[in-house]
């Protein structure tokens, strides 16, 4: 009999589980499991939509179990083809080597470092002979490739794919065979490439892993999964004030999804919740409020959270200005009236209130940019001492002057 404390995470954010009763077994045999999550550096951040995963290995290593991180410093070079549409840019080892840096800081919010081994795959791949790659491909054949969705849309379009990402699955399959992982993770789009690794175990005499695959989180637009790229994400490092208004902001129809997959609101709620939300006997506001809540002081701790949630209500909910506003320096030329002429660009960019200058770009051209409740479209503006610039909806600054010295304002003796 499967120990009871193995039942909501087997199902609780649970997409499928190849083999389930085979996993069981593992998990009531009281060995420590080597638990497989490989990622690849292509882009240096962790949003909710990886949580998902990340939640589920903490879980298991809550029971006692050890993740595995294995970082893609060569697939990353390739860019993982699953859901791709195009071949994706190739990245250089600088690159690699600082986006996997700023994950691994972001990863140890969720999963605990005490009980994670990190491995590269350099380890295995740098020393890798022609004739060991000869013999991996020598695994699949072409017309198995291909049967991949992603890449038999491409090759039915016409759209190019190269050799070396039909080459992404066997290596990450390989890295499988190189830990000898007992459980690989990953979202349901992996599905694919972890059943390589299984595969390739099998090839070579190891136990085959077992398959655990996630549910994909929808994005903040409600229609198309978590992702930068998409801009519908929720990055963990963001600001808190940012974070609770971005879950704030997403449909009501993903207010239970969320509750299940990346928080630990007893299921018995979540019910609860989904029931009230069906008869329309709560304002949907009131859940969100809890969930942004929840997500918030996960990673930011719950002074964080309450503060947050003070916020939202005076700037969202009452229209009021922020108690506590970020203040940064701008040079200004002093131009009469106690007026200033300032270039908001580079402040802004440097801050990090807005990521580029073509992001500002995009904000001002959809006049999401305000100054003293004035919305703006050139980064050339006119502004006094202390003036407040607004970004978008959650974003405030107020201005501090820094007269160029060119242009300090005459005084008459």
């Amino acid at each position: 009999m499967t120990d009871p404390r193995f039942t909501s995470v087997l199902k609780r954010g649970v997409a499928e589980i190849i083999v389930e009763s085979e996993l069981r077994r593992l998990l009531n045999s009281g060995r420590i499991l080597n638990l497989k999550q490989g990622f690849d550096p292509s882009a240096p951040d962790i949003h909710l939509g990886h949580v998902v995963g990340l939640r589920k290995l903490r879980q298991f290593q809550d029971l006692g179990h050890k993740v595995t991180l294995v970082v893609g410093d060569w697939t990353a070079r390739i860019g993982d083809p699953s859901g791709q549409l195009a071949t994706r840019p190739m990245l250089s080892p600088s690159q690699i080597e600082n986006n996997a840096q700023t994950y691994m800081e972001q990863f140890f919010k969720v999963v605990d470092k005490d009980k994670t081994e990190l491995r590269w795959q350099s380890e295995w791949f740098s020393s890798f002979t022609l004739g060991e790659v000869i013999n991996l491909t020598s695994k699949f054949t072409v017309a198995q490739l291909l049967a991949r969705e992603d890449f038999s849309k491409r090759y039915e379009s016409g759209n190019p794919i190269s050799l070396t990402e039909l080459l992404y699955p066997l290596l990450q399959g390989y890295d499988s065979v190189a830990i000898k992982a007992d459980v690989e993770f990953g979202g349901i789009d992996q599905k694919f490439n972890c059943l390589v690794g299984r595969e390739l175990q099998q090839n070579i005499g190891q136990p085959p892993q077992q398959v655990f695959l996630v549910p994909l989180l929808v994005g903040t637009d409600g229609h198309q999964k978590m992702s930068k790229s998409l801009k519908n994400h929720i990055g963990i490092a963001e600001p808190p004030r940012e974070i609770y208004g971005k879950v704030m902001s997403i449909p009501d129809s993903l207010v239970v999804d969320y509750f299940e997959l990346v928080t630990d609101v007893p299921e018995e709620e979540i019910a609860e919740f989904k029931g009230q939300l069906k008869t329309r006997s709560v304002n949907p506001m009131k859940l969100k409020k809890r969930l942004a809540h929840e997500i918030v002081r996960q990673f930011h701790g719950k002074q964080a959270a309450d503060e947050a949630g003070k916020c939202f209500t005076r700037v969202f909910q009452k229209r009021k200005m922020p108690e506590e506003i970020f203040e940064c320096a701008f040079a200004a030329r002093y131009i009469g009236d106690e007026l200033f002429q300032l270039d908001i660009a580079p402040t802004l960019v440097k801050e990090g209130l807005v990521k580029s200058i073509s992001e500002l770009k995009r904000l001002l051209a959809q006049k999401a940019i305000e100054i003293d409740d004035n919305k703006i479209s050139s980064t050339v503006v006119n502004a006094h001492q202390g003036s407040i610039i607004k970004i978008g909806k959650r974003r405030f600054v107020r201005i501090a002057i820094r007269e160029e010295e060119s242009t300090h304002r005459s005084t008459v003796s």
